[in-house]
């Protein structure tokens, strides 16, 4: 963990080596002041020699104002380093992530993520600011100030060793209390963004079940668990103050003491008992900021491996050594193919699924949920990788193609639509940044989103808030689409992404797709069988298997999942799946009672 924050320091580290140079020469002009205040009390004030009370009082002055610079140049570089770093890591998580597979994003939540570019990280900020600062601060004016003590009294020092001692038990076991908590708080902070999120991206949901009670009570729990947490790790914290006053009290009374007994005794001067007052306090507060940043540490330390995860995180789908750049054509087939979303978990999504299609073709998915049909498409643009068997685009094997190259040919178009915040045009380039305005026309036109995106008050100029939410679910499926073909594809794929859309756009769009992209291979998945009648042939999916592929006419004829389907959406209108559970169910009852007639 250590080593991969260190490595993003980067160009901060001047910056970093020089704030403690700084802040030791702040320490030495801190250390140093008690010493020739003994020296003008003894010299100058005790001995009435005004001279010496104005050598010794120019010094003072004169070290007081260097380790006044010395502090603000340490305490800029220190802020200075501490922000870089932050932004470094917030950079390199960030970059990280944009190279997350689908499989790597499934390890982490979007709240937890979230979490761990702002909390962990200003976290980690505020840590290495004390360390460059407090960490070489506190110990070297701790240990200064015992070398001065020794140096003026040893059996008086004798006093501070044995509460350094005890206020090092205590802070121990503190602090390894606390670690524990620490790490429970940041795990509490991923649920508590977590429902914060879900909420506010669902509040229409909210809204229309009328479940703000419900959600702000969720909310209510997941703020005082963490409420808790708190309080119980700053309940273990606390205990600091009053150790650490005992301790201070205590050395100032035997201080007092055995001081005034040598300054009777005439083995110690009023200057030389003046200083180790100071010394003293100066000690008991040095190690009163060591037990506070070991707290930091501590939180900081859960902070750390946390985004140390994130950075250290390898992509499952990266490219291949001698990746290839460019597909010969849009043809696809699919060889034996198995795919498990855990990998190693024997739960297949897909079984042994070999396809074959010809550059060009309009190839129709249809299937019950959970059949198999986003878990195929997701493969072609390598998206996830197979778990067994090979998928090809132009005759390759997708995992020799470089991912760019991969992607920028194989046009996908999720079942789950996202459109950015800026205007329509700026969202339709994220298909092609150099499109013309005539090109983003001809692509909406083909969407049919051009007609909705005119009547707009500036076309397509008009402001999309964030997430769309400013325009309907087929408006912004259609803006999806156009964004695709924007890319200028060798294949197009269409997961469920016309189902927002009636079924007279529906059809448009398919028509519009057969006249003007007969080059390119087309795969649709959907659930009305209007949207795939027409294709060149259907894929007909079942429990992750291919139990179909052929065109509308011969499938009626052949397959009976297909054939149900029809049915069902043509006379009775109901939910596919819904009825094939309800005929499954009703079959085994009809058999039973067949039995005992």
């Amino acid at each position: 963990m250590i080593k991969t924050l260190a490595k993003h320091i980067g160009r901060y580290k001047w910056a970093s080596v020089l704030t403690p140079v700084f802040t030791s020469l702040e320490v030495v002009m801190e250390v140093l002041i008690p010493y020739v205040t003994a020296l003008l009390i003894d010299r100058g004030i005790n001995a009435s020699h005004m001279q010496n009370i104005y050598t010794y009082g120019a010094i003072m002055i004169g070290m007081a104002l260097l380790s006044l610079c010395f502090g603000i140049i340490a305490g800029r570089m220190a802020s200075y380093a501490s922000s870089g770093f932050a932004a470094n890591l917030r950079n390199a998580m960030y970059r990280n992530i944009q190279r997350f597979a689908f499989s790597d994003i499934d390890k982490y939540s979007t709240s937890g993520l979230v979490t761990r570019l702002t909390t962990d990280v200003t976290n980690l900020q505020n840590a290495f600011q004390q360390i460059l600062r407090v960490t070489v601060r506190a110990p070297f004016r701790m240990v200064s100030s015992i070398a001065m003590c020794f140096l003026i009294d040893d059996r008086l020092s004798l006093i501070f060793v044995v509460a350094l001692l005890i206020l090092s038990v205590v802070l121990f076991v503190i602090i390894r209390k606390v670690s524990v908590i620490f790490s429970k708080v940041f795990k509490q902070y991923d649920a508590l963004n977590g429902a914060v999120q879900e909420n506010v991206v669902g509040m229409r949901v909210v809204k229309a079940f009328v479940r703000e009670e419900f959600e702000k009570e969720k909310f209510g729990r997941a703020a005082y668990l963490l409420y808790k947490l708190n309080v119980k790790a700053e309940s273990l914290m606390a205990l600091n103050h009053p150790v650490m006053n005992l301790v201070t009290y205590g050395c100032i009374i035997a201080l007092s003491w055995w001081g005034a007994h040598f300054v009777v005794g005439g083995t110690l001067t009023t200057g030389e008992l003046t200083s180790l007052f100071t010394y003293v306090m100066s000690i008991l507060m040095s190690l009163m900021m060591l037990s506070m940043i070991f707290v930091m540490l501590t939180r900081s330390a859960a902070s750390g491996q946390r985004v140390a995860e994130v950075i250290n995180e390898q992509p499952d789908i990266v490219n291949p050594a001698n990746p290839k750049t460019s597909i010969a054509s849009g043809d696809v087939e699919f060889q034996n193919v198995s795919f498990a979303y855990r990998e190693g978990s024997g739960d297949y999504a897909l079984s042994d699924v070999s396809l074959k299609i010809s550059s060009g073709e309009t190839i129709g998915i249809i299937g019950g949920t959970g059949s198999g049909k986003s878990s195929v498409v997701s493969l072609v643009s390598r998206l996830y990788d197979t778990s067994k068997g090979s998928v090809l685009v132009g005759g390759e094997d997708v995992r020799n193609y470089d991912l760019t190259a991969l992607r920028n040919s194989v046009a996908v178009v999720l079942q789950k639509n996202t459109l950015f915040s800026g205007t329509i045009l700026d969202n339709l380039r994220w298909g092609n940044p150099d499109a013309t305005p005539e090109q983003c026309r001809q692509a909406c036109e083909i969407a049919c989103a051009h007609e909705f995106i005119i009547e707009m008050p500036q076309g397509y100029d008009t402001q999309i808030e964030q997430g769309g939410t400013n325009v309907s679910g087929g408006q912004r499926q259609r803006l999806c689409i156009a964004r695709a073909l924007l890319k200028n594809p060798q294949v197009l794929v269409l997961d469920d992404s016309t189902s927002a859309c009636d079924t007279s756009t529906d059809a448009r769009i398919q028509r519009a797709f057969r006249e003007q992209l007969p080059g390119v291979t087309k795969l649709i998945i959907a659930q009305r069988i209007s949207s795939v009648r027409d294709c060149d042939r259907i894929v007909v999916m079942d429990s992750g298997k291919v139990v179909g592929y052929d065109t509308h006419e011969n499938l009626l004829q052949s397959n009976e999942i297909y054939k149900e389907i029809c049915a069902i959406q043509t006379s009775e209108g109901g939910d596919f799946d819904f009825n094939r559970k309800k005929n499954s169910a009703a079959k085994p009852a009809e058999e039973k009672g067949g039995g005992q007639k």
